[in-house]
């Protein structure tokens, strides 16, 4: 039996306009949909006057069985089509579980390029160069967070992040904390009517007394982790690693986000850390 092949179709971020006019053919003609919200879903093929679709929901916490539901789909020979709320599935979407169960099944996986927040951002914020890392949503508290924002500090090419409003304030201090010089960008509302492109450095953006509205996300333009080697005295180091042990850093995440903050080499700021860490 043919099996059937799924589509992961990209749709707008915020302009409508931006839709393709492939996407819109996909989602006409694909017998089955599947989406992250089936509210928001059906407002769109509304918009492009596509009625009468089957459509289903799969999102972040969906239960395996309905990943197997639609894989039976595939399997039977019916082509299914995701879509996400806004842009491209599987890029800090859902989708994940379901496009690896059809690839380990054999079923073909088409990709139906379109709208993305990471590129508009890392365009509009004149910051890329080359290369970049793209992180994502940082953990929200804890060894994972500060690990991460380590990772951030201690890339030298530009960085993306996606971050939500109520916490945009939060990330732009613990950035600027690591990398104040740092040449960073606010892109809010991409491809919308109040679209914003905030720029300057860390420090400058993290002390901007503002509500960050919108949906969110954060470039960090290229730098020299190594930069910051003469402004850190032992004394600021040290005073750093005392506090952050006795709030419950561990030491090999808090070494690499210590070594990015003062330029010095991480194995001889985690000597320092387990050094002065309480026996």
């Amino acid at each position: 039996m043919t099996r059937g092949r799924l589509f992961l179709v990209a749709t707008p971020i915020g302009n409508l306009g931006d839709m393709s006019p492939r996407a819109v053919e996909t989602l006409r003609t694909c017998p089955r949909l599947v989406a992250e919200d089936t509210r928001r879903t059906r407002g769109l093929l509304t918009h492009f006057g596509i009625p009468g679709k089957s459509l289903e929901a799969l999102h972040a916490h969906s239960p395996p069985r309905d990943v197997e539901r639609v894989l039976g789909y595939l399997l039977a020979g019916e082509s299914v089509a995701l879509v996400t709320d806004a842009g491209t599935p599987l890029v800090s979407d859902p989708g994940q579980a379901l496009a690896r169960a059809a690839i380990a099944a054999g079923v073909d996986v088409v990709p139906i390029p379109g709208a993305s927040a990471v590129l508009v951002a890392l365009v509009g914020s004149g910051l890329v160069d080359g290369a970049f890392r793209f992180i994502g949503f940082l953990p929200r508290e804890g060894t994972a967070r500060r690990d991460a924002l380590a990772l951030v500090a201690a890339t030298p090419e530009c960085v993306v992040l996606f971050e939500a409003p109520g916490r945009c304030a939060a990330t732009l201090r613990d950035v600027a904390d690591a990398t104040p010089a740092r040449q960073a960008c606010v892109a809010r509302e991409l491809t919308k009517l109040h679209e914003e492109f905030i720029r300057g450095s860390a420090a400058e953006l993290a002390a901007q007394e503002r509500e960050w509205l919108g949906e969110v996300v954060i470039v960090l333009g290229p730098h020299d982790p190594a930069a910051r080697e003469e402004t850190v005295t032992d004394a600021a180091l040290d005073a750093r690693i005392d506090a952050e042990l006795a709030a419950g850093a561990h030491a090999k995440g808090l070494a690499e986000r210590l070594a990015a903050w003062s330029g010095r080499p991480k194995r001889l700021v985690y000597e320092r850390v387990l050094a002065r860490k309480p026996r």
